[in-house]
């Protein structure tokens, strides 16, 4: 479901936000810069990084029908910049001072929105780089925003669990406490739903309180306002600081302090994928519009991008900026050259000295790495451990056109050990497993409950899985045989 691509290190401190267009990838930091990379082969732009605040970057984003990336800062402002040379636009000074937490486009690109720490909302007019309204919620700081796709109607979120939401001339429509502790992101699907005649928005939301929420919005003259909670997901141990939707709005993904990253379907709720790459809290997580491409960004000072499903349709990257997934077969070499990429230089030697090929590496395990390599850091372990399973992971996504039942429903990943729960369904063991000890006692597929926990192997499953995976390998007949 989701392949390590690359890891961005440039900034020397937090990773705030990540931010995609069409053809870039942008991410902005304490360090009080943004850098900006092309989709192409994720090298950074040459005006990059980008330096005008004055203090830390909390947000960026992208115009969707212009090439214009706008930044905001503790420092008050607001900056607009040409992604054709890098330059500045225009600087919009919030009209308080206060710091500007979160900016956001509308769907459009007509205003701008920009959230302060004093609780103000403004709106700008893009078109005229000038002020149009501003707002202030009752309390609390304006830490999150999005505008629905119409663009008719603007949700804010606040620091102490509020959430808002304001007609495009800023009259409050409607107030909820949406999260207890704070509200840490939202976003709205580009795509709408029907119920009964009625179109709805679809909005995720997350917070302190360690849980996302999926609402359901209508807005209209005839009806007025609706909104409610149609999903709450709690599968993160920690507070959630982000959370997006994908382009088609079948894919949820979200950012936690428990270091993870989660990809949900949106219909059901059930995990997809669990993304274990980063060492500090995930701040921040993006989709691309128009590529499989997924961005996080951390508290470690890296972004890394990954690719999303099965398709072919993301262009082979430089040797330098990918991760080569045919893992078995790499030289000791190979492997070195890896660990150098990873910033694992450290246990470089450790490897040479034993030998390690790809084979050796995907049989690591963190008792093996103290016990027959003597690697004590429990740190550098897990660290070690993390980096294998992602690579393990791309490989089994480089299988092509895998057949929809040979997937784990639960992980969307190649079946090993597959079972039948008493729902009908089959799973891979671990991943159903997981799931009830979870306490959860209902179905993944149906959401009905269990009749009981009882797992029974598949072994025609296995069979059929044994006999595609012979079909997948090389045939020696096939191979070329040299003249002499």
């Amino acid at each position: 479901m989701a392949r390590f691509i690359c890891e961005l290190k440039g900034h020397t401190d937090d990773v705030n936000c990540c931010s995609f267009s069409d053809t870039y990838v942008a991410t902005c930091s304490l360090d009080k810069t943004i850098r900006v990379y092309s989709l192409k082969d994720f090298k950074e732009l040459s005006f990059s990084p980008l330096k005008g605040h004055t203090y830390a970057v909390h947000w960026c984003c992208f115009a969707p029908d212009k090439p214009v990336l706008a930044s905001c800062s503790t420092d008050g402002k607001t900056i607009l910049w040409s992604m054709h040379n890098g330059q500045m636009l225009a600087v919009l000074e919030q009209p308080s001072g206060s710091p500007v937490r979160v900016c956001r486009y509308s769907s459009n690109s007509n205003y701008l929105a920009t959230g302060g720490a004093d609780g103000s909302i403004v709106l700008w007019n893009v078109q005229q780089m000038k002020f149009y309204r501003s707002a202030t919620v009752k309390d609390g700081s304006i830490v999150a925003c999005a505008f629905s796709p119409h663009g008719n109607l603007l949700i804010t979120g606040s620091s102490c669990g509020d959430l808002t939401a304001w007609d495009d001339s800023l009259k409050c429509l409607y107030n909820e406490k949406g999260h207890d502790l704070g509200v840490t992101c939202c976003d709205f699907s580009s795509q709408t739903l029907t119920e009964r005649g009625t179109e709805y928005y679809q909005m995720a939301s997350c917070g302190q309180d360690n849980e996302i929420r999926v609402w359901l919005i209508s807005f209209s003259d005839a009806l007025g306002f609706e909104m409610r909670c149609q999903l709450t997901l709690g599968e993160h141990s920690s507070p959630v600081l982000s959370c997006a939707f994908s382009n088609d709005g079948q894919i949820l993904v979200s950012g936690s302090v428990d270091k993870s990253v989660i990809i949900y379907t949106v219909k059901t709720g059930i995990i997809l994928h669990i993304l274990t790459h980063h060492t500090r809290y995930v701040t921040t997580c993006a989709l691309a519009p128009k590529h499989p491409l997924l961005a996080t960004g951390s508290m470690d000072k890296t972004a890394t991008i990954w690719k999303l499903g099965h398709s072919d349709d993301i262009p082979d990257f430089p040797d330098e900026n990918r991760i080569h997934m045919h893992v078995e077969t790499w030289s000791e070499e190979k492997v070195a050259t890896w660990l150098s990429q990873e910033g694992l230089n450290e246990v470089e030697h450790i490897f040479k000295a034993n030998n390690i090929d790809g084979k050796e590496l995907l049989h690591l395990t963190k008792d093996s790495l103290l016990r027959d390599l003597k690697i004590e850091s429990l740190g550098l372990r897990n660290k070690l451990v993390r980096r294998i399973e992602d690579l393990k992971g791309g490989a089994k996504a480089e299988l092509p056109n895998i057949p929809n039942e040979f997937l784990c429903p639960i992980t969307w990943e190649l079946m090993t050990d597959p079972v039948i729960a008493s729902d009908g369904y089959s799973y891979e063991r671990k991943a159903i497993e997981d799931w009830m000890s979870r306490k959860k006692r209902t179905s993944p597929m149906t959401n009905l409950p269990l009749e009981n926990l009882l797992l029974t192997p598949n072994r025609t499953l296995k069979m059929a899985l044994n006999h595609w995976l012979e079909r997948q390998k090389p045939s020696d007949s096939n191979q070329m045989t040299p003249h002499r």
